[in-house]
């Protein structure tokens, strides 16, 4: 079965990333629970179980909220987040179910905090954005940027976007910030990596054929 990025849990979905392992896998739901020491079925009203086909472990629902174990919405950072950005993605994470409003602050934070990193001032997120643009920004990024910061700006202003009616956009802009850092860190990184292995005759030659 192949897994994609990341599927949230959700109420009744057949397959989800399990909050107890985080790997991607089956739900077989039910609403009764087996494992009590009498031994018995019970069936709690208002509670159903997901149980995970990978880790074999139940997650307990009420209504369609998940409450056991704790879980967040939002899909797990991209590695080479630089350090106080993955502090500032991690607490929106912990609160994007609650206020989707203050997620999208906060990741519009790590967006800044990325263009900061990418060589930008940092004060200005529109500023910074325009001159990664001029030094060629791929569009789709610059894209993503903006969306992260129009609605993060939205978030704290009266505005037209509620998130409060579509927390499931909070949720996207988690994906857009690691695609972001995927595009902008680590795949110049792992490029980077690759090309120092080349033997340095090899290096040299490159070198006096860009001179």
């Amino acid at each position: 079965m192949a897994a994609p990025s990341f599927t949230p849990p959700q109420h009744k979905k057949s397959a989800f990333h399990c909050p107890c392992c985080q790997a991607y896998a089956n739900q077989v739901w039910s609403e009764a629970l087996s494992q009590f020491p009498s031994g018995n079925i019970q069936n709690i009203e208002g509670f159903s179980f997901s149980w995970c086909t990978h880790c074999h472990i139940y997650s307990i629902w009420v209504g369609k909220s998940l409450i056991f174990p704790a879980s967040s919405q939002a899909p797990p950072p991209n590695p080479d987040l630089p350090e106080d950005v993955l502090l500032d993605y991690e607490e929106a994470s912990r609160i994007v179910s609650n206020s989707p409003r203050g997620a999208a602050a906060l990741l519009r934070l790590c967006v800044q905090k990325l263009c900061k990193h990418l060589g930008e001032p940092g004060k200005n997120i529109n500023t910074d954005i325009a001159s990664l643009v001029k030094k060629g920004l791929n569009s789709k990024i610059q894209q993503s940027l903006d969306v992260v910061r129009v609605i993060g700006n939205e978030a704290v202003h009266p505005g037209s976007i509620d998130l409060n009616d579509k927390p499931e956009t909070a949720v996207a802009l988690f994906k857009l910030v690691n695609i972001i850092t995927e595009t902008m860190i680590t795949q110049p990184k792992m490029i980077e990596s690759l090309y120092g292995t080349l033997p340095i005759e090899k290096l040299e030659q490159i070198d006096q054929r860009d001179k």
